[in-house]
């Protein structure tokens, strides 16, 4: 039997693998948009810079999560831009939540580098961007 897949097919961010990966930003994002509703809802004022940071991760994982499900050349640019700016945000937030924990009275998605959602807001970036790379169209 001939192999009928095509070239696209297998360059789509949103097949294989890419489905799992889309997946777990959706469920990132409801989480991360739950929490951080609640916590801007009912205690805004002990820590509003963590909260923000918590809508803000929110905001991204719903983007890189169409981006991804797009598959084309624009959704492409946009996971690519939101999965960079994500892994800049849980190092930067994970290295200023561990040496000023006065910084961040309260835990974000990416305190301690998502250490409360064992570390997948640290891999999910990583995954995210090498999965655009393995996905990426041959330079021919």
């Amino acid at each position: 039997m001939a192999d009928t897949t095509t070239a696209h097919e297998y360059r789509a961010t949103n097949r294989g693998p890419g489905r799992l990966l889309i997946a777990v930003y959706i469920v990132f994002a409801i989480a991360a948009t739950s929490r951080a509703g609640l916590q801007i809802a009912t205690k805004f004022d002990e820590a509003p810079v963590a909260y923000l940071l918590s809508a803000v991760a929110a905001l991204i994982y719903i983007v890189a999560a169409v981006g991804l499900a797009r598959a084309g050349h624009a959704g492409r640019r946009v996971a690519l831009a939101c999965c960079a700016v994500e892994l800049v945000g849980v190092l930067g937030v994970g290295v200023l939540s561990i040496a000023d924990k006065e910084l961040f009275p309260d835990e974000t998605v990416w305190s301690g580098f998502g250490s409360g959602y064992g570390y997948v807001p640290l891999v999910l970036p990583v995954l995210g961007l090498f999965w655009l790379w393995r996905t990426r169209r041959d330079p021919a």
